[in-house]
């Protein structure tokens, strides 16, 4: 595994246990009203906030805000950087077949089978009848099938049957988006000018914490535009090849994270003073607030993703076994993490313990559990195949059988 492979298999196991750190610590912010809303009751807050804990700790909502504005951004980037290698050398169609199968089978078990599953909890919270026929008569009565942060695959998968449709009506666009990517300093400039003309125009009219849903289907409308931008833009990198351009050792990245780091720092600043002048009250005193906030939006989003990947490559470069585990298993814990987190920060109600040690507790618990899930499904062919896909799944039996051969002879891993 090449250097900078290994540094994005790190950066994708860093993003997994960020998505469940976010997730752990919802339940516990200073801003969350003092009793959980109704389930069936418009707009259905439960979605964002399955549990209400009484115990809170102000701090979670800096870390929710500085995660929920570049999160999403940096994890359609890397869909879009894995996807385009996959796609030039599979081929349209053995690729189209392979993200059906990879992003449409999780999705669908997902929000059918996984998602009322994790938010029963939350139906119990403000219940008169507690027990599982009458949460599936609530459930199925609502306007809408919660799909919960599964949304995020068929998100991904629409990307994927564009990219796909892109490739076959003009083969050579992959080739002019990989050009794009040869000069990292115009390429990330011209990433933000063309995020802010697809974001600055929703932002008027939608909040970035609104969403739209159609049955299973939810998106923020905002927000939607700039992940698809981000999404082009990791398919141009990935185009271009990972170990060069944008990612290459000698590009504007890796020897520069402290600058990056520096810069995502001052555009989360930048944000967090308009946002929090206009959550006081003073919009109507200080006009341009809000174009002030979601151009810092659009500024941080890149820092942050970009501010990832250079920390990442300066100091994760080498290969190191408790990440490439949780990286090996980084779809399996997203897809099954939410089961699991819901119902611990539901038995932790009844304890009144530090916000932070009840996060603390949720995002060990969750993480290890939906680890050795997703571990146990790969021990399925088909499972591997599912979570890990074909390439992925090889290794890790390529380095079984080296264990195994290794344990026999008394050799060391």
């Amino acid at each position: 595994m090449s250097r900078v492979s290994a540094a994005l298999d790190h950066v994708r196991g860093l993003v997994i246990v960020l998505v469940v750190a976010f997730h752990s610590v919802m339940a516990y912010m200073a801003s969350l009203p003092v009793s959980p809303p109704r389930f069936d009751a418009p707009p259905y807050d439960w979605m964002a906030h399955p549990i209400i804990d009484s115990d809170r700790w102000l701090g979670f909502d800096l870390f929710g805000a500085c995660v929920f504005l570049h999160l999403m951004q940096l994890m359609f980037f890397l869909s879009g950087l894995f996807a385009a290698p996959a796609l030039l050398r599979k081929g349209a169609s053995p690729f189209l077949r392979d993200r059906i199968l990879r992003l449409g089978v999780p999705f669908l078990v997902g929000v059918f089978v996984l998602m009322p599953l994790a938010y029963f909890p939350a139906y119990r919270v403000t219940a008169v009848d507690p027990s599982w026929p009458a949460f599936w008569s609530q459930w199925t009565a609502l306007p809408f099938w919660p799909s919960g942060p599964i949304w995020f695959l068929w998100v991904v998968l629409v990307l994927n049957l564009a990219a796909v449709g892109l490739f076959h009506v003009a083969p050579h666009a992959i080739e002019r988006l990989a050009r794009a990517a040869s000069h990292p300093e115009r390429f990330v400039i011209g990433l933000v000018i063309v995020s802010a003309l697809t974001y600055l125009p929703l932002a008027a009219g939608f909040e970035p914490w609104q969403w739209a849903a159609f049955g299973p289907f939810q998106i923020q409308p905002s927000l939607a535009p700039q992940y698809a931008v981000y999404f082009v833009a990791g398919l141009a990198v990935g185009a271009h090849g990972l170990d060069r351009g944008l990612l290459g050792s000698d590009a504007m990245l890796e020897w520069r994270w402290a600058a990056w780091l520096i810069g995502a720092c001052a555009a989360f600043v930048m944000w967090l003073v308009p946002a929090a002048l206009i959550a006081k009250g003073y919009e109507t005193a200080l006009p341009g607030l809000r174009i002030a906030r979601e151009l810092a939006l659009v500024l941080f989003a890149a820092a942050a993703c970009f501010a990832w990947l250079a920390v990442v490559l300066r100091f994760a470069r080498r290969e190191r076994r408790l990440l490439g585990s949780i990286s090996e298993n980084a779809y399996g814990i997203y897809l099954f993490h939410y089961v699991f987190l819901i119902w611990t920060q539901y038995a932790l109600l009844q304890f009144s313990i530090p916000a932070v040690a009840k996060a603390t507790i949720v995002l060990g618990m969750t993480l290890a559990l939906s680890w050795a899930v997703s571990a146990a499904v790969c021990r399925v062919p088909f499972g591997a195949r599912l979570l890990r896909g074909e390439r992925r799944a090889a290794l890790a039996k390529e380095r079984s059988s080296a264990k195994d051969l290794s344990a026999q002879f008394g050799l060391p891993d």
